[in-house]
């Protein structure tokens, strides 16, 4: 990067070029970042597959691109805080000369920028997440059309895959940003999702996991109203995909109906990630996430009844406003009697523009809220272990992922990661004798 000093002036948001100059100096680079959720993940390799089909190619580094884009996430506050420090350091690479376009895109983005062009002047386009035109415009192709998007298809370099199926949502829980920012639901229709997945079987991908912020609501607004478990009996049977698994499930949405889907299809993996967010039915109110605990136990009872093996996994806010020490203690003892195999766990941020923060007071300590989300880590590494270690001396089937020191990685259906020596090849099956646990991962030989 040099050792030119950095001016002191505000680096001014770069020209947009007309499509015959920019692609003047031969093939166009791109450099896209990512943070956030696995739907995130999904935005960016579509607009990358985009750029590719476009002509345009990846590099490794911000410095080396022509075309900068930043895919930001809001939900938490040190998420949006990587994002502004991300941003920090382009606007000193463009301050010591580097020419590029940058553009924001992701939760960051609501429907009005003027915030955002006010702090980033330096920025030469927002997109809200899924609107990959905007970008384009800015560096000279604006005749796409937007019926370009529909049919391109992410490939990663993996043999896993995130497909959306369901976009934006209607719960507006009061803590989150994701329907101002990402707007209401919209179901793609299965036709399109089969297309999707038939061309990701095609090309090598071997697992797929169906993605919606509350995918379970998957089908309610589309003719005939079809469920997730109707999704996924119309894909099951497309040659090449060994395994589905499907994020996120909200208690409210679950169905008898769906669960018998996942426990009827080999292919669909015998895994669910239910929130719960709080042990407290006062704290639930609160948050406005339209269940009780109550409710809450008979979905895990439902699953465990149906499919005894399945893993289950939560997420959890602590310090909500308003949470007393008594209602954090009635989540620790949730969560000390239904055992989780992970709990993803943070502390509650404020979030300009949800409700909570225009209408209740964020209250509970900094220090507070993390003795409680240390006090769940702590709860949960020590369950997890328990549950790992029932699997020590085990055969697993892993299909593998990456190569990694040596080693091998990848996961089981049930969704456990294992690290493994052995003969093994990327994107095939590997049958695992497990030889060492921990609480977050598992470790063997391959065999056979």
């Amino acid at each position: 990067m040099g050792s030119n000093p950095i001016p002191s002036a505000i680096p001014k948001a770069s020209t947009p070029l007309p499509r015959g100059l920019f692609f003047a100096g031969g093939t166009v680079r791109y450099y896209i970042w990512t943070a956030g959720c696995q739907m995130n993940k999904a935005d960016s390799q579509k607009l990358a597959a985009g750029l590719e089909h476009l002509g345009l190619r990846a590099v490794t580094r911000p410095e080396e691109a022509d075309l900068v884009v930043l895919n930001t996430c809001v939900v938490r506050d040190h998420a949006e805080a990587r994002a502004i420090s991300k941003l920090g350091t382009l606007k000193k690479l463009r301050a010591r000369g580097h020419h590029f376009t940058i553009a924001v895109m992701g939760c960051m983005v609501g429907p009005r920028t003027d915030e955002l062009r006010r702090r980033f002047p330096y920025v030469d386009v927002f997109a809200r997440p899924q609107e990959f035109d905007p970008i384009l415009k800015a560096i000279g192709l604006d005749d796409t059309g937007g019926e370009f998007w529909p049919t391109t298809y992410a490939l990663p370099d993996s043999p896993t895959a995130y497909v959306p199926v369901i976009h934006g949502c209607d719960k507006f829980c009061t803590f989150c940003i994701v329907p101002y920012r990402r707007g209401r639901e919209h179901s793609r229709p299965i036709e399109d999702v089969r297309a999707e997945m038939e061309h990701l079987a095609n090309h090598g991908i071997r697992e797929v996991t169906l993605l919606g912020q509350t995918v379970e609501s998957y089908g309610h607004d589309l003719p005939g109203q079809p469920d997730l478990g109707d999704l996924m009996r119309a894909l099951h049977g497309i040659e090449g995909i060994w395994r589905i698994r499907f994020l996120t499930s909200h208690p409210k949405d679950m169905t008898q109906r769906i669960v018998d889907a996942v426990a009827e299809l080999p292919k669909v993996c015998k895994y669910f990630n239910v929130p719960v967010q709080s042990g407290d039915n006062t704290v639930l109110e609160r948050m406005r996430r339209g269940y009780t605990i109550e409710e809450y136990r008979e979905k895990i009872e439902l699953i465990r009844r149906r499919i005894p093996a399945a893993t289950i996994t939560t997420d959890v806010i602590v310090g909500f406003c308003g949470e007393t020490e008594e209602q954090f203690r009635r989540t620790h003892d949730l969560l000390a009697d239904l055992r989780f195999d992970k709990v993803h766990v943070a502390a509650y941020s404020p979030r300009p523009g949800t409700i909570a923060w225009r209408r209740l007071e964020d209250d509970v300590p900094r220090e507070v809220k993390m003795e409680r989300l240390h006090a769940i880590e702590e709860l949960e590494a020590g369950i997890a272990e328990q549950i790992n270690a029932g699997l020590l001396g085990a055969r697993v089937e892993v299909l593998v992922e990456s190569r990694q020191d040596g080693r091998w990685s990848g996961r089981t259906s049930s969704g456990k990661l294992v690290h493994f020596e052995g003969r093994a090849a990327i994107g095939e099956p590997a049958a695992v004798h497990i030889e060492h646990t921990s609480p977050w991962s598992l470790r063997g030989t391959a065999v056979g």
